[in-house]
């Protein structure tokens, strides 16, 4: 038993130290974004049809950290502002599915194949499910209305600095929301580790398409959020999982949720949120089938293989800071659960103050 704990515990670290750096460096790219990008260039960018407003609206979303829940708001956002359908699900499908803090994780953890493969794959996805849903998904009316004007929180014409909201959003907002996710994330990876045999799922599921399956079927209907879904999937190709398998489920498990899919059908159809669901699983599968055929002749590093970018110094005092701002965040995050939201700081990194309504998104990480 003492050594069964042992075990997950020296799982838990090791995969905390190769993630560390690249984690604290996203969120301070996350934090650059939030100020950066408003609402109103976001809007001004994806309304009409056509090509153009799809690619701008699949690019758009992969370096925001938006999970499926969160990106909900925003997107319905977008839509009402003029957005056409097709913008708002390219936008829909590619923003959970990827972000600047989990392509940072996917990098130390699985290595520059999939860190460069997930998000082009993301863009792939939403452009596709955009296409589609322009050229089928109609019915009905297009909300095509005028935008509003912005509130001030939402332009930037609130007079704090950009420099300390940026700093806030990137190493409190976003750790305090993805935070619980994350190390429930890194815990499952640790038991997976210390309870699964090696070649499991090789042994269990094979080869070919059946496992891509398996994983499609498993991602689609949990929630789990880009970033939190790094370490689980590395911890399954230790197992035996091929990589396009465990491809499928980092695409299917953020992207997709009953919540988001549900307020796609209310909104924007039933037609449309049936494109979206067959967009993710077709994207995911021909995506996996693709990485695996890729991965025949490359070799897809994970974390529990020699860690090949920064010295372990640096990895291990970056562990330390990690779970100093993790630790602030989530404390602050309880006390505010106690004392009552604060009046205009009650944010989520699924909604980030530049992109979004006066409304918070719903946490749902």
């Amino acid at each position: 038993m003492i050594d069964f704990i042992l075990t997950i515990i020296k799982d838990f670290w090791v995969t905390v130290v190769e993630m560390s750096p690249y984690l604290l460096f996203g969120f301070f790219v996350a934090g650059i974004l939030s100020v950066l990008v408003s609402q109103r260039l976001v809007e001004r960018h994806l309304g009409g049809r056509g090509l153009w407003p799809l690619l701008k609206a699949s690019v758009l979303g992969i370096p925001l950290p938006l999970c499926s829940c969160g990106v909900i708001p925003v997107s319905m956002s977008l839509h009402k502002h003029g957005a056409s359908k097709g913008s708002t699900i390219a936008f829909l499908l590619s923003t959970p599915q990827t972000g600047v803090d989990s392509i940072f994780v996917t990098l130390s953890l699985l290595g520059p194949v999939f860190a460069i493969f997930r998000p082009v794959a993301a863009f792939i996805t939403g452009l596709v499910g955009g296409t589609l849903v322009d050229a089928f998904g109609q019915g009905g009316k297009e909300q095509n209305q005028r935008p509003e004007k912005c509130r001030d929180e939402c332009c930037g014409d609130v007079k704090t600095s950009k420099i300390r909201k940026g700093l806030t959003y990137g190493f409190v907002t976003l750790p305090r929301d993805i935070g619980k996710a994350m190390l429930v994330g890194l815990l499952v990876a640790a038991f997976i580790s210390a309870l699964v045999p090696d070649g499991y799922f090789a042994e269990k599921l094979g080869a070919g398409i059946f496992p891509l399956i398996a994983m499609m079927f498993l991602g689609i209907p949990v929630y789990v959020c880009a970033t939190a879904s790094v370490p689980v999937a590395a911890a399954l190709i230790l197992k035996g999982l091929s990589p396009g398998a465990a491809l499928v489920f980092l695409m299917t498990g953020p992207a997709t949720n009953a919540a988001s899919f549900v307020t796609i059908w209310k909104t924007l159809g039933k037609t449309t949120a049936i494109l979206y669901l067959a967009t993710v699983a077709g994207c995911a599968l021909m995506s996996g089938i693709l990485l695996d055929y890729a991965a025949t002749g490359i070799n897809v590093e994970v974390a529990a293989r020699p860690g090949w970018m920064l010295p372990d110094l640096v990895k291990s005092a970056s562990a330390l800071v990690l779970f100093a701002v993790l630790g602030f965040a989530l404390l602050r995050s309880s006390k505010k659960d106690h004392t009552g939201p604060e009046s205009g700081n009650n944010t989520s990194h699924r909604n980030p103050p530049p992109i979004q309504k006066a409304n918070p998104s719903p946490s749902s990480t």
